[in-house]
């Protein structure tokens, strides 16, 4: 027997089919084969089409049985991964009323910060454990301000995974993980925050009825079997947000435990029973898979928007055949890259930096010594010391790290990278080989709380290896220092 698991993210959607008994990856498929289309009326808009979303669903489905020859009837669970902050809206019928704003459009940032003011921080912040900000409730009040009629006709507003469940299922529900990253969500009460709808104007009956992340969320309808060839009845077990699922995916669920990804931006996602909200400027704090009202699990979640974007430009620029090649570069460059130091902050306004954009900065370069292998090793560098920045804001505000794990993916395969976060951190860092989907997939058995059977498909299927910190701390320590002063001199000076 088998489970699905589908990641839905902003360029392409994910399938994976997991072997039910010891969670064994079968197969992984992606759709399309070019990235999804992204419609933007105007500077800062990104909108996608729900509609697309199901019609690349169906496709990934119906591929993963074929390559597989998995009968449906041999499917016993769906789980679902998607993208956070979206919005999607539809009427009566369940039709969506407009393209989805989803979670990189800015339209809303104005409507959140002066939310945030009006309705007071501390409160924001003891209650919301966020400022509403460019979230999804916020999206839905700009819906209200300036597309007056086609608010009107709206029945219920969706997160995208909501909406993929709605057509698998033709029920319309929640989780309160889900709620509470589009900042719906009132930790203190631990309930719908009304107090935002009502300040909003928002009907709080647009708000789905909630089920638990973990739980029979609905069944697959005539119609959804026919569209992708899946079981009718088969159960949907498991619903989460993109970073949520990814802790989970690498069996992060409590206290002490941390979640890295280090793809074109950087997360450090850290687990926490303290309601504690000191940065929460610089921090986004939602509930975890495992939240509920009896068991307080919050996710922390850190990005660092410069990181594997930075290397990837150098790769473009610096006329080398790859990454593997980069590194064996940076690898013949001393620790502290001889005095050149690499800002990577060169993708937008950083949160962790109070929304500063700094752009990229490269200091130091002598040109009689320094060439292209001193660039390699200061960008590895650099993300790495952004990412050690992060954590020290996080441990500020009562992260104490345990265990940090992390995706196999482009920057924690270097070596260099690894362990310059593992030796500043003083933190082993163990690496393991999964994704979005197979985690969707697997967690459609933890509706029966078994986490250490979870646990354990993990590291049997996935585990790697692990960076331990070296003995080389006082000179990764000289670099990072340096590195520190000249960020906090350009941080002064910008």
């Amino acid at each position: 027997m088998y489970t699905l698991g589908y990641d839905l993210g902003s360029s392409s959607i994910k399938a994976a089919l997991v072997e039910a008994s010891t969670g064994k990856s079968i197969a992984l498929v992606s759709e399309p084969k070019k990235e999804m289309s992204m419609h933007s009326l105007n500077k800062g808009w990104a909108e996608q089409d729900p509609d697309d979303w199901w019609t690349y669903i169906c496709n990934a489905t119906k591929k993963i049985l074929e390559e597989t020859k998995v009968l449906p009837s041999e499917i016993t669970g769906v789980g679902i991964s998607y993208q956070m902050h979206g919005l999607v809206l539809v009427d009566k019928e369940g039709i969506p009323l407009r393209k989805s704003i989803i979670w990189c459009d800015g339209r809303a940032v104005d409507i959140g910060a002066r939310a945030f003011d009006d309705l007071g921080r501390e409160n924001c912040a003891q209650k919301l454990l966020n400022s509403p900000a460019n979230f999804t409730a916020s999206k839905l009040r700009w819906v209200k301000e300036n597309e007056p009629e086609l608010y009107n006709s709206i029945y219920k507003a969706m997160l995208p995974g909501d909406y993929i469940a709605y057509r698998l299922s033709g029920k319309i529900n929640s989780t309160i993980s889900g709620l509470s990253e589009g900042i719906f969500w009132d930790f203190k009460d631990k309930q719908v925050a009304g107090w935002l709808l009502d300040y909003f104007g928002i009907h709080k009956e647009l708000i789905p009825e909630i089920v638990d992340t973990f739980s029979d969320q609905g069944h697959i309808t005539v119609k959804g079997a026919k569209d992708t060839g899946l079981a009718e009845g088969t159960p949907i077990l498991y619903r989460a947000g993109d970073q949520p699922n990814n802790a989970l995916s690498l069996n992060v669920f409590n206290p002490g435990e941390v979640a890295a990804t280090g793809g074109t931006s950087g997360v450090i996602y850290a687990i926490t029973d303290n309601l504690s909200v000191k940065e929460s400027s610089r921090v986004n704090n939602f509930a975890h898979v495992n939240y509920s009202s009896s068991n307080s699990r919050i996710g922390k979640l850190l990005c660092v928007n410069g990181a594997g974007i930075m290397y990837r430009w150098l790769l473009n620029n610096l006329k080398v055949s790859s990454y593997q090649e980069m590194n064996e570069l940076a690898a013949q460059v001393p620790i502290g890259s001889d005095g050149v130091i690499i800002l990577p902050f060169g993708n937008g306004p950083e949160r962790m930096l109070n929304n500063r954009d700094l752009g990229t900065q490269i200091e130091n370069i002598n040109l009689n010594i320094h060439s292209k292998a001193h660039l390699c090793r200061a960008a590895l560098e650099g993300i790495a010391f952004s990412f050690v920045y992060g954590m020290e804001i996080l441990k500020a505000d009562g992260i104490k790290a345990k265990v940090i794990r992390a995706g196999n993916d482009n920057l924690f395969r270097s070596p260099i990278f690894s362990n310059t976060i593992a030796t500043l951190i003083e933190q082993e860092i163990e690496i393991y080989n999964t994704t979005g989907a197979i985690g969707a997939a697997r967690a459609c058995h933890l509706h029966n709380g078994n986490y250490a059977a979870f646990g354990k498909q993990i590291m049997d299927n996935d585990y790697i290896m692990s960076y331990s910190p070296t003995s080389q701390k006082a000179e990764y320590i000289k670099a990072y220092t340096h590195w520190k002063n000249q960020l906090e001199i350009t941080l002064k000076n910008n």
